[in-house]
């Protein structure tokens, strides 16, 4: 019973020794570089404290999404500015992600569910938004959550429309905060905006530019509509960074590793671009321990300019397997001297001019099944700080098919939908009804090849009708444009496509097999007239 006035005394007595050194710990950190960080009460929260250093006014004003009194707690509210709460309805919840990335839509008339956003003239001179989004606490599953989107759609929504305005024309900055562990979409929300992490905060300072791109794109792939500068007025007053960005800096790229088999079309590929009166740069990736020096200088004749790359290894593959290497496309996010990249395979041949679609902002693909899309021509944007996570996550989260495409699929969930003509597969499900020649579209704008290569086969010949189970792969009419090419690149430059010994024999053994079998198609009845056979005979 005696102790109980005795620690009371001991308590009262150190009490302003403790808060004295507290005080001077502070002090410490202030003044001292790298010095330990402390806890410390605070009337208002780390956020807080942080935009009104960041704006030299603690008078701001807050809009609270998705956040009332069951959501907060005392830590969440600051005790200076004016907070609004922003009211709008929930998204229906019969509406699933499956509605918002259909598998196949009508492009010129199909249209998005609707997703509920607030009155945006009820919400003037904002300096922040801050919002709690539903967290994702799988890192092995890609967060496909309608109402998660919607909130992150929000509040983008709120800061390119709501920011304060300053005499008149530009805008005093805007920030976004996020409450809760696993912090915004990053496909809305880029790393390179988050200026603060803590505990329990997102602090994001976004690029109104980029969010404008955002905010005028459809909630999914249910929709064709790209950006318009026309669609919104009111979004589009000129801003500082906007003016910065007038004239975008972007690049047309593909890859090259493990081997030389592609060299032949990447040089196809990049002469087709260039006949296309493309205005933007080439840029090749290429993996110099497995491509020749006399290879790289032919490359960058053909008009790539070179990067010299190290592969990066598919943690999920098998040793020596197709896919062992592809995940060497991660690369592309390091191209950070440009704004965006517009991948493309190099089994691929630009028909028409693709510089109109930069105008989308990444991730933008054609689909290819279910919600997913195709990564053989992807619109992306560079930034070494999702470089770096998507190198983290490769280790855990897995590819759905096992290559780059499954695993991007999983890491980008949320993307924006491209033409179908922009990245035409040479796939043909049957050989009957109207299309049984498997003819590719007039207004095809780039074709992707499938199965075995122009290059690998003859120019009056596609070796893919020789193989039942690739024939769906097979046409004459792809054929004839890819050599069509082929007959404008430099002679110089041709050998690259020779036809080995191995690929002629292989080939002649497949037709063989096809007349033995006597498919139907007939097309093993064609003399082969490929000037390329002197050369291997």
């Amino acid at each position: 019973m005696a102790s109980k006035p005795f620690t009371f005394y001991v308590i009262l007595f150190l009490t302003p020794l403790i808060t004295l050194n507290i005080q001077y710990l502070r002090h410490l950190h202030a003044n001292v570089p790298n010095a330990p960080i402390y806890p410390k009460p605070a009337m208002n929260p780390s956020w807080f404290e942080f935009v009104a250093r960041e704006l030299g006014d603690d008078n701001i004003n807050i809009a609270l999404v998705n956040m009332d009194e069951t959501t907060m707690t005392d830590k969440d509210v600051p005790t200076k500015g004016k907070i609004v709460t922003v009211d709008f309805r929930p998204v229906d919840k019969a509406t699933q992600w499956s509605n918002l990335y259909p598998v196949w839509i009508v492009e010129n008339s199909a249209k998005c569910p609707k997703i509920p956003m607030p009155m945006f003239e009820n919400y003037e001179d904002l300096d922040v938004v801050v919002a709690r989004v539903p967290s994702n606490e799988c890192v092995e599953v890609a967060v496909r959550d309608v109402f998660r989107l919607q909130v992150n759609l929000v509040v983008a929504n709120l800061l390119v429309r709501c920011g304060r305005l300053e005499s008149g024309v530009k805008k005093r900055p805007i920030f976004a905060v996020f409450i809760g562990s696993s912090g915004p979409m990053w496909e809305i929300f880029r790393c390179d905006d988050l200026v603060l992490h803590d505990a329990d905060s997102w602090i994001y300072k976004p690029q109104l530019t980029r969010m404008k791109q955002i905010v005028l794109m459809p909630v999914g792939t249910c929709q064709l509509n790209p950006p318009s500068a026309h669609f919104g007025e009111e979004l589009w007053m000129q801003t500082e960074d906007e003016r910065i960005m007038k004239q975008p800096r972007e690049a047309y790229s593909s890859i090259l590793h493990s081997s030389e088999r592609y060299v032949c079309g990447a040089i196809a590929l990049a002469q087709s671009i260039i006949q296309s009166n493309t205005t933007k740069d080439l840029v090749l990736l290429v993996d110099d321990h497995h491509v020749s020096p006399k290879s790289i200088d032919d490359l960058r004749s053909a008009g790539w300019k070179i990067r010299r790359i190290q592969r990066i290894r598919n943690p999920h593959s098998i040793k020596n397997s197709y896919n062992e290497w592809n995940y060497s496309k991660l690369r592309l996010w390091q191209l950070v001297e440009y704004d965006k990249v517009m991948f493309i395979d190099s089994d691929f041949i630009v028909t028409r001019s693709l510089d109109e679609f930069f105008i989308y902002p990444g991730i933008s693909a054609k689909g290819n099944n279910e919600y997913r899309f195709n990564s053989g021509l992807m619109l992306l944007e560079p930034s070494l700080c999702t470089f770096k996570t998507l190198m983290e996550r490769r280790w855990l989260v897995r590819s759905y098919n096992g290559g780059d495409q499954g695993f991007l699929n999983e890491m980008f969930p949320w993307w924006h939908r491209l033409p179908n003509k922009i990245n035409h597969l040479t796939y043909f499900e049957s050989n009957i009804g109207d299309n049984k020649d498997h003819t590719v579209p007039n207004d095809a704008y780039a074709i992707h090849y499938l199965g075995l290569k122009p290059w690998w086969c003859y120019r009056d010949y596609d070796c893919n009708w020789d193989i039942p189970e690739r024939q769906k792969f097979a046409s004459d009419s792809a054929n004839t444009i890819w050599w069509d090419a082929y007959d404008k690149m430099p002679q110089n430059l041709r050998r690259h496509c020779f036809l080995t010994p191995t690929m002629h024999t292989s080939n002649r053994e497949n037709r063989n097999k096809a007349e033995e079998a006597n498919l139907p198609d007939g097309h093993w009845r064609i003399k082969i007239k490929d000037p390329r056979l002197k050369n291997v005979l």
